[in-house]
């Protein structure tokens, strides 16, 4: 489906903005868009006898010039026309040598000569009022600039392309025919026969969840890629939390020594595991406090234990396990895994002993000093943060969209349920019509300025 033009609040001004990052750099790219981009371009730009502003698509020299109208930089300029730009209206670029200043003069001289400064993802958020891109394609932008993985790169790539837009307006689509048809029937029950009947419904709902499903799933693994894996390492004192971290970032991040309560704080880093991002954070030993800052530490471990998507428990295999342990374990809930450590010393617990204590528990043995099993725990990891599903179809997007399809699984989800026992097909078109105006508000069919004002800001200037 072909991305809609929003009468939204579309402004008629002119706005630029540094598109390029802060610094010294080869180029610098200052970006026009609005009416009167072209005017304000030929304004700070002077080309050579004969030569005039260039013609769409095509790059010409000319030289910046200053208030004064003196020549400071050699620049290359290009115009793209309404609508086909970015953003839909006219666009201009300016290409600057890159530098602290030279740019920002630019800048300032557009500014001057009647041009806005962009706010925060303007640009973008033009081009989605005027149709070019729809809301779920103008956040795979932003999830492109924020990748921190090729991994995630390409799942932000596969939404911006479209494949979360077509997915989900083939379900919203079959949404809107499933309810209409239901409303028929409710509005014209004269004819006898419902337009659905009761048997066929929560089969036809039933097509609609697994859609979803699927989309959730793709989805929960896009923002995997995106946020990263947040995986806490948790344990009673001494049991080589810190030694573990190091050894997975190869590098001494952290203080180890035989002294307990050492961390007293949360120590967060990140590595990369085929193309995953995974945001390790080695937390203070779970014991009775001794004083009240560790009690503080062991406050904010308990805190990351809520948050972490994958919880280690981290345990010295060189020694008894203990009620404490016990007593964790059982509470640690699904996406965990028992690491005992120490494999190069001889073990005193079993995968026995703690299959004893929670049957289901993963359990690895590895060494922290010679760096045995860490592979394992890093593809263990995946698997648990991705519940075993593909992350290579993964779709990039952000908590809000992910919220959105959440919400709409839910409506459907209550719809079948109302279907089969057979509440009223009232009931059912009203929870469709929920899960519909979720993926609508998804992919920006159904907004306002409010919740655009909230995706954009988040973007830099300039984008």
């Amino acid at each position: 489906m072909a991305p809609e033009s929003h009468d939204l609040t579309v402004t008629t001004d002119t706005i630029a903005a540094i598109a390029t990052a802060w610094g010294e750099a080869g180029i610098a790219v200052v970006r026009l868009s609005g009416p009167s981009a072209v005017e304000l371009g030929q304004n700070v730009v002077r080309f050579g006898a004969g030569w005039t502003f260039p013609p769409p698509r095509v790059m010409r020299l000319g030289a910046l010039t200053d208030e004064a109208g003196l020549a400071i930089d050699q620049v290359l300029v290009v115009h793209f026309a309404a609508p086909k730009s970015y953003t839909g209206e006219d666009v201009v670029e300016i290409h600057t040598h890159g530098g602290t200043l030279v740019a920002q003069i630019c800048l300032e001289g557009l500014i001057r000569r009647g041009a806005r400064m962009a706010e925060p993802g303007e640009f973008t958020k033009r081009a989605f009022l005027n149709g070019r891109i729809d809301l779920s394609q103008a956040e795979g932008v932003l999830g492109i600039i924020r990748s921190r993985s090729s991994e995630a790169l390409r799942a932000a790539a596969r939404t911006l392309s479209g494949e979360l837009s077509a997915f989900a307006s083939d379900v919203r689509e079959e949404l809107l025919t499933l309810q209409s048809s239901l409303e028929v029937g409710l509005d014209f029950p004269e004819e006898g026969t419902p337009y659905v009947s009761d048997e066929e419904l929560p089969g036809a709902i039933s097509t609609l969840r697994l859609s979803l499903e699927d989309l959730l799933d793709r989805c929960s693994a896009g923002l995997l890629l995106r946020e990263g894996i947040r995986v806490a390492l948790t344990g009673r004192p001494n049991v080589g939390k810190s030694s573990l971290l190091n050894a997975l970032l190869k590098q001494a991040r952290a203080i180890v020594t035989a002294l307990p309560g050492t961390t007293r704080d949360v120590i967060e880093e990140a590595i990369t595991w085929q193309g995953v991002p995974i945001r390790l954070a080695d937390t203070a030993g779970l014991r009775a406090p001794s004083d009240e800052i560790e009690a503080s530490g062991i406050a904010r471990t308990n805190e990351e234990l809520r948050r972490a998507d994958v919880r280690l428990w981290i345990l010295d295999g060189s020694s008894p396990l203990e009620d404490e342990d016990r007593e964790y374990i059982g509470r640690l809930g699904e996406r965990h895994i028992v690491v005992l450590n120490k494999a190069d010393l001889p073990h005193a617990i079993t995968e026995d002993d703690i299959r004893a204590v929670s049957p289901a528990s993963p359990v690895l043995s590895l060494s922290a000093k010679t760096g045995e099993g860490l592979d394992p725990l890093k593809e263990r990891i995946l698997s648990l943060a991705s519940d075993s599903g593909a992350l290579d179809a993964g779709l990039n997007v952000t908590a809000r969209q992910l919220s959105e399809i959440r919400d709409a699984l839910l409506a459907v989800t209550e719809a079948e349920t109302a279907a089969i026992e057979r509440t009223g097909q009232d009931v059912v078109a009203t929870l469709l019509a929920t899960a519909r105006e979720c993926l609508e508000r998804l992919l920006g069919l159904s907004c306002d300025d409010a919740l655009l004002d909230t995706v954009f800001s988040r973007f830099c200037v300039g984008k």
